[in-house]
């Protein structure tokens, strides 16, 4: 009878264990792809490729866009670039990201802002193609445009 009992605990102390485990497991990205590279075109600054990586938690997602090809002629501060993306929707009209998040970009140095920040509804299919970023760096305005779709694919939300 007593090894019964602690069987039985022990199969419910493993149960319990596994389950806690699911419960404090990572959570699978929602947002499929996670990174899509572009070409763009910025005024003042140049153009070249660009990467845009997408994350999302419920109807909350960011977007971070960096490059090592588009570069800043004078060095910037940490969080001193605002940034507005806006992505065009598969079903029509448009979302908007935007922030006031960059490191700090030496002279010379790829740009890099964000995670920039928008709302997303389950089904969102997103293209940087059609849309665009723009930088307002010292209060310069830039405005960056895809030359054509991004790749792999639009970025779909959970």
């Amino acid at each position: 009878m007593k090894r019964m009992r602690l069987g039985s605990a022990a199969a419910i102390a493993a149960g319990t264990l596994a389950a806690t485990g699911l419960a404090f497991a990572p959570t699978a990205a929602a947002v499929t792809p996670q990174t899509a590279t572009i070409s763009a075109t910025c005024s003042l600054i140049g153009s070249g490729v660009a990467t845009l990586t997408a994350t999302q938690t419920g109807t909350a997602a960011t977007i971070t866009v960096s490059s090592t090809e588009i570069t800043t002629p004078i060095g910037l501060g940490e969080d001193s670039v605002a940034a507005t993306l806006t992505l065009v929707k598969a079903s029509g009209g448009t979302t908007v990201f935007s922030g006031t998040e960059n490191p700090a970009i030496p002279a010379g140095g790829g740009v890099t802002v964000g995670p920039l920040t928008g709302t997303v509804a389950p089904g969102d299919s997103l293209e940087a193609f059609g849309g665009s970023l723009q930088l307002s760096v010292l209060g310069i305005p830039i405005t960056c445009t895809a030359s054509a779709a991004q790749s792999p694919s639009p970025f779909v939300f959970e």
